[in-house]
Formats: C-alpha cells, sequence, structure tokens
C-alpha cells in the first residue's frame, strides 16, 4: 500500500502552492477512509490545517475523496451569522435608548433654564429641521414628476417662427444647399466603414 501522507500531499499539490503546507499533523482511520491533515501555513489562517480524505479499500488503490482547509482548536473565524432583522432590533433598541438618554438629560437641563430661554427654543422648533417628507430635501419631492404645460411649448414655437414673409432671411439660399451637400458627403464616409 503506498503511502498516504505521500499521497495526501500530492493531491493538495494540484489546489494550492507547497509553501501554504505545513507539517503532517495526524492521521485519523476510520472504515474504509483515511483522514491526513497537515498545518496550514497561511496569512489570516492561524489554527488551520489542510485535511485531505482517502479511500483506502484493501483491494484497490487508495483514491482522494475530497481536500478542505479547516479550522482547528482556538483558529481565527468569522462571527456568528445574524439575521438583519435581529441585528437592525438590536440597533433600533440602543438608538432608542440614546434618545432616552437624551431626553432626561434635556429635562434636568430644563430646570435651570428660565422661561423666556425656553420660549426661545420653541421658536427654532417652529422653523423645522433641514430634511422635509421623508428624506426630500427643502420640500422638494424627488418621487413626483414634474407637469410640464404643452400649451406654453407651443406658444415658444410660435414665438421663433417669421409671420413677416417680406421681411428678409437672415440666411442665404446658396448656404443653406452647400450645408445639403456637406450632410450628404458625410453620409457616405459613415458607410465607408
Amino acid at each position: 500500500m503506498p503511502d498516504l501522507v505521500a499521497v495526501a500531499k500530492a493531491a493538495l499539490l494540484e489546489i494550492t502552492p507547497e509553501a501554504t503546507i505545513g507539517a503532517h499533523s495526524g492521521q485519523v482511520e476510520e472504515a474504509g477512509a483515511t483522514s491526513v491533515t497537515f498545518l496550514a501555513n497561511m496569512a489570516g489562517y492561524p489554527g488551520w490545517h489542510w485535511t485531505v480524505s482517502i479511500a483506502t479499500l484493501d483491494d484497490a488503490e487508495p483514491s482522494v475523496l475530497e481536500v478542505e482547509l479547516m479550522p482547528g482548536n482556538g483558529a481565527l473565524l468569522a462571527p456568528d451569522w445574524v439575521p438583519w432583522s435581529e441585528r437592525l432590533a438590536e440597533y433600533e433598541a440602543a438608538q432608542e435608548a440614546i434618545a432616552a438618554d437624551e431626553n432626561d438629560d434635556e429635562l434636568e437641563g430644563s430646570e435651570l433654564e428660565t422661561d423666556d430661554e425656553s420660549d426661545d427654543d420653541d421658536d427654532d422648533d417652529d422653523l423645522g429641521s433641514d430634511v422635509l417628507h421623508g428624506g426630500d430635501l427643502d420640500g422638494v419631492d424627488i418621487d413626483e414628476p414634474i407637469e410640464l404645460d404643452d400649451e406654453s411649448d407651443d406658444d415658444d414655437d410660435d414665438d421663433d417662427v417669421d409671420d413677416d414673409p417680406d421681411e428678409e432671411s437672415d440666411v442665404d439660399d446658396d448656404d443653406s444647399d452647400d450645408e445639403d451637400d456637406d450632410l450628404d458627403d458625410d453620409a457616405e464616409d459613415e458607410r465607408s466603414y
């Protein structure tokens, strides 16, 4: 039977550089399979190890089943995943606690104020905040489309048209023919590509 450590190391070399494979750290034999482990020499993976599972049947050559990078005891791991709804609930609870603390501080400070000072604060509250209507700035609702008056556009177009046929036009007829020729030349150039 071939050396299982050599078979495992050859399988690892197919997926990772040799520099990331540390020393042989153990071997676990089970019914029909053997797991061979090596330390992982990779930055950011302290305490991790490579595991190669090999099929070991009496009548066949050893065959690699899988190769994986597994965390060991004390390995650096990502924190457990927390659903968004739970994270949001924690955030909202923290915001409510901060608001409650601020309200308590304002109540303690308001006992020291005179009536005139509290009237000034009320005037400031009447002005409102910079953010209006659920996030729209300056009272402009960006979600509402702007309606344009079609008649005002038509009136503007009529102003540009010269109603007096007796007045001479600023455009020479010869110049307009030259422009048409230039457009035809440009169209031919585009077709040649």
